[in-house]
């Protein structure tokens, strides 16, 4: 009976140091594995809701100014319009219409630190406890990088890009663009570069998780610039100027990207076991295997 007793208390025993988790090993409230689909879509649609109405309050702060945001966005094409020569609207609700849009384009815009916060926020149960103190930074320079892609692309290109199609106007064909597509080009353009600055912070995601590596991203360099030159064809205008203002900056990201990859990406398992190694150890295991040049200097 004592036998069993002393048996049965060392099995409880081991069964509470199992039950205890590690220091670095996640949650199990926290680990993805532990949370089905329906938990999964639920989470996603809070997250979503959440932007949602994150976009619908900031969409009511920029209708109140969206006739300064219009005259913003026009600036850029009436400074190189010729002289006598002005924008136009061809049907009776265009005028509204180009005010909604502004007003939400400038809305996603003012929303995306909530934006970015929740889709960093819907990937965190897949983060490590360190990891996601650094969630609301990073959702913050995700938006100040969206942000400055804007910012480059109104300052930058736009003024290149007008000029180019404005110069081939004549006295006899006067160029008059039609307002609302003038603004649905330029507001394409404005969040195109916004999302294409994000990709040092994808990058930094991407690495962390281990699914991209610097050496990958050096080793499909080629490739890269190749996609980089399509992908600028294909979102700026049928000219060589604009195309080329877009295929810059995302080349310099893609070097940053690689910077970023390298120094916080995961490290092989392999250099990770050399630098948990003890030192001592390394050193017996030198004295007992002597370098090649050694042998074979005794041999001859």
């Amino acid at each position: 009976m004592e036998e069993i007793r002393e048996n049965s208390s060392a099995e409880g025993k081991d069964a509470n140091t199992k039950t205890l988790p590690s220091s670095g090993e996640r949650d199990s409230d926290d680990d993805p594995s532990s949370m089905g689909l329906l938990d999964h879509l639920a989470e996603l649609r809070s997250r979503l809701l959440k932007s949602a109405i994150a976009v619908a309050l900031a969409f009511g702060v920029c209708w109140y100014f969206v006739d300064p945001l219009f005259d913003i966005l026009l600036d850029p094409l009436l400074a190189v319009l010729p002289e006598g020569t002005h924008a136009q609207y061809t049907t009776l609700p265009e005028a509204f219409f180009t005010r909604m849009t502004v007003a939400f384009v400038a809305s996603l815009f003012l929303a995306s630190p909530v934006i970015f916060y929740q889709i960093w926020a819907f990937v965190a149960p897949g983060l490590y406890d360190e990891e996601k103190r650094y969630i609301i930074p990073i959702a913050f320079v995700s938006a100040l990088f969206f942000a400055a892609g804007g910012a480059f692309c109104y300052f930058i290109v736009f003024p290149f890009a007008f000029k180019f199609f404005i110069s081939y106007s004549t006295p006899e064909i006067v160029i008059t663009p039609k307002v609302g597509d003038y603004l649905s080009f330029v507001l394409k353009l404005l969040f195109a570069f916004g999302l294409i600055f994000e990709t040092p912070i994808f990058t930094l995601f991407l690495a962390r998780m281990g699914l991209i590596t610097s050496k990958m991203m050096r080793k499909a360099w080629k490739y890269a610039v190749v996609a980089i030159f399509v992908l600028a064809a294909i979102l700026t205008p049928p000219d060589v100027v604009s195309q080329l203002l877009m295929a810059g900056p995302m080349l310099l990201l893609y070097e940053i990207s690689i910077g970023v990859a390298a120094i916080f990406g995961k490290k092989p398992k392999k250099d990770e076991e050399d630098d948990d190694a003890d030192p001592i150890e390394k050193t017996n295991q030198d004295e007992e295997n002597p370098g090649n040049g050694d042998s074979t200097g005794t041999e001859s």
